[in-house]
């Protein structure tokens, strides 16, 4: 028997921690900055094969990936040349209260789950600061969050995140592989095509003394 995932060590999880009126509110806020970063189809390293959900970001770096150089961060968005939108304030205000961080993000990535779209058991591992945790925060239809311990052998748990739900990898669930296995179509009419936006909020690079 596998250990629920609210039982790693790191691994936090505030479910319901937006309420409708907040769900909504932080929903117009990212919608607005799809105009200056719109979505688009990130491709895997090497072969070249299209991921299956659609990406932007928002902050001072995002993440992204393509055929020729493979995993990184960037200040400007790969289709446009542009620099990315600021964050949301609601975004930043969670980080603030519950990261236990003391220097502030620099990305957040935005995936946008539709159809049958998932994710793949991995570990987030392109960023120098180890130390700081990845928060979070679901809008839209329910996931099925999978994640397990710090080999891909280990076993897993899975757990369902809703609209409204924030979690947390910290510590050693930091280090922990961990995907999307499907979204649960239907489960939420905040989104008005429907699918599943997650915002993962991200420390990037160590902080200097100024920042702490």
């Amino acid at each position: 028997m596998t250990r629920p995932a609210s039982d790693l060590d790191g691994f936090r999880l505030w479910p319901g921690l937006l309420d409708r009126v907040a769900q909504e509110a932080l929903r117009d806020a990212v919608f607005q900055r799809f105009r200056a970063a719109p979505f688009y189809i990130p491709r895997m390293p090497k072969s070249g094969l299209p991921m299956r959900v659609r990406m932007t970001n928002f902050g001072a770096l995002g993440w992204v990936t393509d055929k020729e150089q493979g995993y990184r961060y960037q200040d400007t968005h790969p289709e446009t040349g542009k620099p990315w939108p600021d964050m949301p304030e609601q975004v930043l205000d969670l980080w603030t209260k519950l990261s236990g961080y003391d220097a502030p993000p620099e990305a957040c990535l935005v995936n946008y789950y539709e159809g049958d779209a998932r994710m793949g058991l991995h570990v987030d591992s392109d960023e120098d600061a180890w130390d700081a945790p990845v928060l979070s925060i679901s809008l839209g239809d329910t996931a099925l969050f999978r994640i397990g311990g710090s080999l891909r052998s280990d076993p897993t748990s899975s757990v369902r995140l809703a609209s409204g739900d924030v979690c947390m990898l910290g510590g050693a669930a930091r280090r922990a592989y961990h995907g999307v296995d499907r979204i649960m179509t239907g489960t939420s009419r905040l989104l008005p095509k429907g699918g599943r936006i997650n915002l993962t909020v991200r420390r990037v690079t160590v902080p200097q003394p100024a920042e702490r």
